[in-house]
């Protein structure tokens, strides 16, 4: 059951960013006819914000035609071609079915949609917004006949009725209200958030029924970061260590912009979250985020006193030779781009010393980066000169446990050690297939 839902946690967590510019393949705006060219190009925007493409796009296949596998433990989905072809797209809904499929997950013909499609999230979305997303989806994008494709998961775990029931447990329907007391880029960043920008759908942890454990900052869960498909989603609550405690504004505007900062920089999927998403936004929207982000309380952490930094672990990879095996290891393969200190060459090489992502109790996201590499940061149409390299290939998993042991006992980092039996899990299920 728990493999289950971690797979399915990586179905819903797949839905990421979208094109940081006017999307590949839109219409011409010959071709949107009589329609509201403002209001397509806001749609256009709001879909950046609400990152449909991820999951509607295939590699190398036509902007929004579907066509994408996902795999769950059950069997592996492919996600609907939501172009305005009339045969095989969605371009015979009207507003209102594509209200209902946005916000309740229920398609034209009344089947339930999988929530891989983060409907819980896209619920809080107001009225003008999706009338601005139907007008881009039906004038602003170009019609692709493509058919989609039946899962692959066996009866009777294909049936969908079951999820009506799913959606009367957890789906708070009713757009989000502004909360009183707060100021207007306050709740313009709690909308985003929590509505087309969908964070919880990978940063909150989740329940028993694989719904998110709150959907709001009124639930102490919220955002206080998740394990999702061999990554560990951050903290993005207030906590010092772990979370964005220690990070001012403008750290976290500038890392919504460019992927990196003083205290981290972005991997996995967070990626393509930067790449085809947060670095779009505008200034107005990338400020109110931050705001709202930054007035999250502290959750999570380990009870420790805000990091500082301890150069020992510096003197011990110094040592000639160093007597510890991890130390060897950062030595040989590490040194170099994060530096002997440990504190990197920030923005363009993380630091490890006091990074959040070092510091989270859970490894999953050193290990399966180290493994694995990570996807080029392309800010601006410009990529990232550094590139994290992947190391599966070069270190066994004792290797890797030890390195990462040091870098997390480190200065003063003060984090668990890893075990290689956690390298050789995520090196068996992030491997297979390659």
């Amino acid at each position: 059951m728990k493999n289950m839902l971690k797979g399915l946690g990586a179905a819903l967590c797949v839905a990421l960013p979208l094109l940081a510019q006017a999307p590949a393949g839109a219409a011409t705006p010959a071709a949107a006819g009589a329609a509201d060219q403002a209001l397509v190009q806001r749609g256009a925007y709001l879909a950046q914000l609400g990152d449909c493409a991820a999951c509607h796009t295939a590699p190398k296949g036509k902007p929004f035609a579907g066509g994408l596998p996902m795999n769950t433990p059950m069997g592996r989905i492919y996600v609907t071609n939501i172009t305005p072809d009339a045969q095989t797209g969605i371009g015979g809904y009207t507003e209102a079915d594509f209200a209902r499929a946005l916000r309740e997950g229920v398609a034209k013909d009344g089947h339930n949609l999988y929530p891989a499609m983060p409907y819980p999230s896209y619920a809080k979305v107001n009225d003008g917004d999706v009338k601005a997303l139907y007008a881009f989806f039906m004038h602003g994008v170009a019609p692709v006949q493509q058919a989609n494709r039946e899962s692959d998961i066996k009866w009777p775990l294909n049936m969908r009725w079951p999820l009506m029931f799913w959606n009367m447990a957890f789906l708070e329907k009713g757009p989000y209200r502004d909360k009183p007391g707060k100021d207007v880029a306050w709740n313009r960043g709690a909308y985003l958030v929590q509505g087309l920008g969908h964070c919880g759908s990978c940063h909150t942890p989740r329940g028993v029924g694989f719904q998110e454990s709150a959907l709001d900052e009124s639930g102490s869960a919220f955002l206080s970061g998740a394990l999702l498909d061999g990554w560990f989603a951050s903290n993005l609550t207030g906590e010092h260590n772990t979370g964005l405690g220690r990070w001012s504004d403008e750290d976290l505007r500038t890392f919504l912009k460019t992927g990196a900062n003083r205290h981290a920089s972005a991997f996995g999927a967070m990626t393509s979250v930067i790449n085809n998403s947060t670095q779009a936004l505008n200034d107005q929207d990338v400020a109110a985020v931050s705001k709202y982000l930054k007035s999250l309380p502290p959750v999570g952490g380990n009870g420790a006193p805000a990091y500082t930094y301890d150069p020992q672990a510096t003197k011990v990879s110094l040592d000639r030779p160093a007597n510890d095996a991890g130390a060897r290891v950062y030595t040989a393969y590490c040194m170099h781009c994060h530096g002997v200190d440990g504190r990197g060459f920030a923005p363009m090489l993380a630091p490890l010393a006091g990074n959040p992502n070092v510091l989270a109790k859970d490894a999953s996201s050193l290990i399966n980066v180290t493994l694995n590499g990570t996807g080029d940061l392309v800010i601006n149409g410009v990529p990232s000169p550094f590139p994290m390299p992947g190391f599966a290939a070069v270190l066994d998993d004792k290797q890797i446990a030890d390195v990462l042991s040091f870098v997390r006992a480190g200065w003063n980092n003060g984090a668990p050690a890893v075990a290689a039996a956690e390298v050789a899990k995520l090196r068996q299920s992030t491997q297979a297939g390659r």
